[in-house]
């Protein structure tokens, strides 16, 4: 029997003729400006994987700005993806080596090609020095179908080949290829049924400091209209921090920090220096980010990224863009696990810690004075990284006249003891719950709690991406309306108000190189 297809989508018979000569595969074509490319029909959705939308950053294009792909002639198959990017292996994929492919790759979920509906497009997180959008966790599925929008994932440059501050090469190359996708995505998305002038970003932790970034770069204007922070990272580093973290590393290889110097070093092998950085050691000029997970974060040089993004929007950069913007309550509890330090910290710990994260360590016990020992060492790094950056946005949004939407995730894990902790929010919102990460914290078989949780998610999201609300008022410092997500959701006045009381007269400011001249730098 002929199968029927729908007219949300043109689709074309071809022989497949590898298989079975009566088989035919049912293929969805469209033409993009640089050419016509093919993906799969996948029942509810059509589904384009690995379209280029930036050429190979490699050989002579190595630490440069992306460069837009060359067009082609046949139709181009788009049903795998991408390679991901050259990437830490203490967190990310095993390195690709197919030389012929662009890590530079953008992925589209759509159910009818010939509308225009709203685009959510993501922008992955992973500490800066991984992630790829090949990742199961990044289905679009249910988003698309459930949301009526269409929704992009891309590649940009993690890492050394992303942030390293090296001479001959621009900043923040990672932040530029966000550039480059959206920039496809205003010229394509009218091809895959999206609207081109109706575009929502949104990304998780260094995915939301990504679109933060975004938020201040005069470049981006014009890209997005709306913008999802979940969990903004609160570290932006100095240009002098940034070349002296580069410096370090390409020294113990024997190297300079230069574009024509370390172009010479296989991708593989730099991601590798990197990964055997030991950063407590350079904390005399590094300061408390070395306690960090991460030697990389967006750089403030002035030029691709003028000033830290709470700056830019205290000064009106994002007056026209509306955020949802949030963080989850226990934010830092999974890094305390995954450092075997859950039940385990000492006394001398939290002091220590205390004192290189808090403005006034004797002070931060007035947060919690009932703590017990070990939850001021999680509590002072869950707001220093991403409560408190998260909530400034937000303030800072407001008082400059812009519209903006707060929340804060108190639903609890239910498989591990970790709380509403970092990233849980992930599969939550992406209907991803039996990836691998998500049943760590969520169990398997789902319970019925979370599927529901994340169909409110998935609602509010897309809401929020069609018409600019989400459900729930508008943030300001008098109301101070909060949604606190749960399994009975509800619009509050936000929670951690010991925390915002604290932390409000500290500057998020790009972290600086400190100036300790008895710090000697191994090579």
């Amino acid at each position: 029997m002929a199968r029927v297809i729908p007219p949300r989508a043109r689709i074309s018979p071809r022989r497949d003729d590898a298989q079975d000569p009566c088989t035919f595969a049912l293929v969805t074509e469209v033409s993009t400006r640089a050419g016509r490319v093919r993906g799969s029909d996948e029942g509810e959705v059509a589904v384009f994987r690995g379209i280029p939308f930036a050429r190979r950053p490699t050989g002579e294009l190595r630490f440069q700005r992306p460069v837009p792909c060359e067009p082609w002639d046949d139709v181009l198959d788009t049903t795998s993806f991408g390679p991901p990017p050259p990437q830490s292996q203490q967190m990310g994929p095993a390195p690709d080596d197919d030389a012929d492919r662009s890590w530079l790759t953008a992925n589209v979920w759509t159910t009818d090609v010939t509308g225009r509906r709203p685009v959510l497009v993501y922008v992955y997180g992973g500490a800066y020095r991984s992630g790829h959008a090949g990742d199961p966790a990044y289905d679009g599925t249910l988003l698309a179908t459930e949301g009526e929008v269409v929704v992009v994932t891309f590649n940009h440059r993690v890492g050394a080949e992303g942030y390293a501050q090296i001479e001959g090469a621009p900043a923040n190359r990672g932040l530029l290829d966000c550039l480059a996708a959206l920039a496809w995505v205003r010229d394509n998305i009218e091809s895959f049924g999206g609207d081109p002038a109706q575009v929502s970003v949104f990304g998780e932790s260094a995915g939301a400091g990504a679109i933060a970034s975004l938020l201040a770069m005069p470049q981006a204007h014009g890209l997005f209209g709306r913008a999802v922070l979940q969990s903004i990272p609160g570290t932006f580093f100095s240009a002098e921090l940034a070349a002296d973290i580069a410096t370090t590393v390409a020294g113990s290889m024997g190297r300079t920090a230069t574009a024509e110097d370390l172009a010479e070093v296989a991708p593989a092998d730099l991601v590798a220096a990197f990964d055997a950085l030991v950063m407590p050691p350079h904390a005399a000029r590094w300061g408390n980010i070395a306690f960090t997970p991460t030697p990389f974060s967006p750089v403030v040089d002035g030029e691709v990224l003028p000033v830290t993004p709470w700056q830019a929007v205290r000064d009106g950069s994002a007056r026209d863009v509306e955020i949802l913007v949030g963080h989850n309550r226990d934010e830092f509890r999974l890094f305390v696990m995954l450092g075997g330090l859950l039940g385990n910290v000492t006394p001398e710990l939290e002091a220590q810690t205390l004192a290189l994260f808090s403005p006034d360590p004797a002070g931060f016990a007035s947060v919690e004075p009932d703590a017990l020992t070990g939850r001021l060492f999680e509590l002072v790094q869950s707001d220093w990284l991403f409560r408190m950056p998260s909530l400034r946005l937000a303030q800072e949004q407001s008082r400059a006249g812009g519209r903006v939407h707060l929340y804060e995730l108190t639903w609890a894990a239910p498989a591990a003891p970790l709380g509403a902790c970092h990233a849980l929010d992930v599969p939550l919102v992406w209907g991803s719950l039996s990836s691998g990460f998500a049943t760590m914290l969520i169990g398997d078989p789902v319970p019925d709690e979370a599927v529901e949780l994340s169909r409110e998610l998935r609602g509010r999201w897309t809401a929020f991406a069609r018409t600019g609300d989400p459900g729930w008022p508008v943030y300001d410092d008098d109301a101070q309306q909060c949604l606190v997500i749960d399994v009975e959701s509800s619009v509050e006045r936000y929670p951690e108000q010991a925390s915002a009381a604290y932390w409000a007269g500290h500057e998020f400011a790009a972290l600086p190189l400190l100036n300790d001249s008895t710090s000697e730098r191994p090579g």
